[in-house]
């Protein structure tokens, strides 16, 4: 497990746990895009990064993820494990709907480009939408 460091140099409090950790279970693999451990609430952390809108069916998906942790890797020790769904763009209905048919810990957000780039270098790199073209192309 790596630690992140903040700008101060202190140690923050997540874990790094992996990147496309594999949940095997039934001769089935399932992969979780990351999973950190939260050092100050004693509970892992499942993040799903969706490069499309969010649709309803997603905490579906993570929520299987965050059972699974809490049965394959949680402690006794351990709080319940928690979620969060990353999406290009939300409905705030449709995620307060399909938040209100899970008892899971989940929250949803919307990412948004880093503004605090110059704006030479923000023209310079590409949008969501070539890297989205590029891995469509692969």
């Amino acid at each position: 497990m790596s630690y992140f460091r903040s700008g101060k140099g202190a140690v923050s409090e997540y874990g790094f746990v992996g990147r496309e950790y594999r949940l095997s279970v039934e001769n089935t693999d399932e992969y979780i895009d990351m999973l950190f451990y939260n050092i100050k609430l004693h509970c892992y952390v499942v993040i799903e990064i969706k490069i499309t809108e969010f649709k309803p069916g997603d905490p579906g998906q993570l929520g299987t993820y965050i059972v699974g942790v809490n049965h394959l890797l949680k402690s006794d020790n351990d709080n319940d494990t928690i979620g969060l769904l990353i999406c290009k763009t939300k409905s705030n209905v449709f995620a307060q709907w399909a938040l209100e048919s899970t008892n899971q810990p989940i929250g949803i957000s919307e990412y948004q480009p880093d503004k605090s780039l110059p704006d030479e270098i923000q023209k310079s790199m590409p949008t969501i939408e070539d890297i989205e073209n590029e891995l469509n192309n692969l």
